[in-house]
């Protein structure tokens, strides 16, 4: 808990949205303190039914909102590992990082969105071959980034001698890892990240999650306090209670539980309960939070005033 200070960010999903209402939005939360801010890295809308809705193209429009902020540290909440090759994204992820000052947290994930897959034509996998390429993934993009060259023969990939230069600014670019399986995927978290990201739990699932964590490093031989873990949420700070009651049973819906366990899973309601539940979380490990900005989910209003009256009494921890 003393190696990591709370820190706070936004992710704003970039589907049915215009480039100047995402620049503005961005520059603006720069200025408003938040630590960190993301994009998704999806081709198609995943906040509605309709695939053929506008939807940016996330490393694109991450490197150019790297230009319209100077503060915040910057990410994709996160990566498919399946879109890409790990050596590409090595590439880009060192490329960006140079672009916007030593700033990029470089987030990935084992990949999810089937039809999105099926239909542009990326091959899905199966729920193993999806992990074990991520394993090995992470093990190229880290040679890369911090090694002359680096060599892999996997069952997925097959690089040799891979060189990535100009390395990023940072010695060690953050690597997150998203995602909740616990035999695998956790276990590859407490090999290789330098941060967990998890959507929508609240802090008894995270305690015991990080506990599951803890014991895989236990079997790897690292200490996964160095791991820092994040929690991305939805955010309804001081609203009416209509907005609070329709914002539960939308998280609800999307998350396929009630509105009043939905409600758990949130940060919610005046300063006092909005604060009560982060040090809930706090204590069970979590230290950074990510608000989902979407225009369902969040105001920017709920945003700028959390910033303003709740962000500054966290800022000493």
């Amino acid at each position: 808990m003393d190696k990591h200070p709370i820190r706070f960010g936004v992710q704003t999903g970039q589907q049915n949205i215009e480039w100047e209402q995402l620049r503005s939005f961005w520059a603006r939360a720069d200025g408003w303190d938040y630590d960190s801010l993301w994009v998704f890295d999806h081709f198609y809308p995943i906040f509605t039914p309709d695939p053929a809705g506008p939807c940016l193209e996330g490393w694109t429009l991450l490197s150019a909102l790297s230009q319209n902020t100077k503060r915040a540290r910057i990410g994709a909440l996160v990566n498919g590992n399946t879109y890409r090759h790990p050596s590409l994204t090595a590439k880009m992820a060192a490329t960006l990082d140079n672009l916007s000052g030593g700033r990029l947290n470089l987030g990935i994930g084992a990949g999810w969105f089937e039809a999105e897959h099926r239909s542009l034509g990326f091959d899905f996998k199966t729920v193993g071959g999806r992990l074990q390429a991520l394993d090995e993934s992470c093990q190229i993009i880290k040679g890369m980034l911090t090694q002359e060259k680096t060599t892999l023969h996997g069952k997925h990939y097959n690089v040799v001698d891979a060189v990535c230069n100009p390395k990023p600014i940072q010695k060690n670019m953050p690597l997150m890892i998203g995602g909740h399986g616990e035999r695998v995927l956790l276990k590859i978290v407490a090999k290789y990240a330098d941060m967990w990201n998890m959507g929508n739990a609240d802090a008894a699932e995270m305690k015991r999650l990080i506990g599951v964590i803890e014991r895989h490093g236990d079997t790897v031989g690292r200490n996964t306090d160095e791991i820092e873990k994040t929690l991305m949420l939805a955010l309804c700070y001081k609203a009416p209670k209509q907005r609070e009651e329709t914002l539960s049973s939308l998280v609800g819906m999307m998350t396929q539980t009630t509105p009043e366990r939905a409600r758990d899973r949130m940060i919610i309601g005046s300063k006092q309960e909005c604060v009560d539940k982060l040090e809930g979380y706090i204590k069970a490990g979590v230290t950074h939070f990510i608000f989902m900005h979407n225009p369902m989910l969040t105001s920017e209003e709920d945003i700028q005033a959390f910033a303003e009256d709740v962000i500054p009494q966290f800022r000493s921890r």
